[in-house]
């Protein structure tokens, strides 16, 4: 069963910075791919941020774009998301999620593996 855990998430003020981390364990393949989401209080679920494990491409929302920067670690198996001039709008619970099989970017049903969420919140 692989398990998925991110962590670094915590209290900041608007302009400042984070780097959250997912590990994964309890696999033996690379994933094709693995992606960031978020939900911020009362909202559903939406894109961050995705990244190919091969190629390392990588997509990101419009509204982190610019100031998100996704990348992965293969040998760690760790992905990172990098997040700088974080504003009030960017308080939300951020989740990890990976993919076996690629089946598309930016949908949950995407992914395969989720981690428990890690919270962000930016003070103004």
């Amino acid at each position: 069963q692989v398990h998925v855990v991110e962590s670094g998430g915590g209290l900041v003020q608007a302009g400042g910075s984070l780097r959250l981390s997912c590990t994964a364990s309890g696999r033996t393949y690379s994933p094709d791919g693995g992606a960031w989401f978020r939900q911020a209080p009362g909202k559903e679920r939406e894109f961050v941020a995705a990244i190919t494990w091969r190629g390392g491409s990588t997509y990101y929302a419009d509204s982190v774009k610019g100031r998100f920067t996704i990348s992965r670690d293969n040998a760690k198996n760790a992905m990172y998301l990098q997040m700088n001039s974080l504003k009030p709008d960017d308080t939300a619970v951020y989740y990890c999620a990976e993919a076996r099989y690629y089946r598309g970017t930016y949908s949950e049903r995407s992914y395969d593996y989720w981690g428990q969420g890690t919270q962000v919140t930016v003070s103004s």
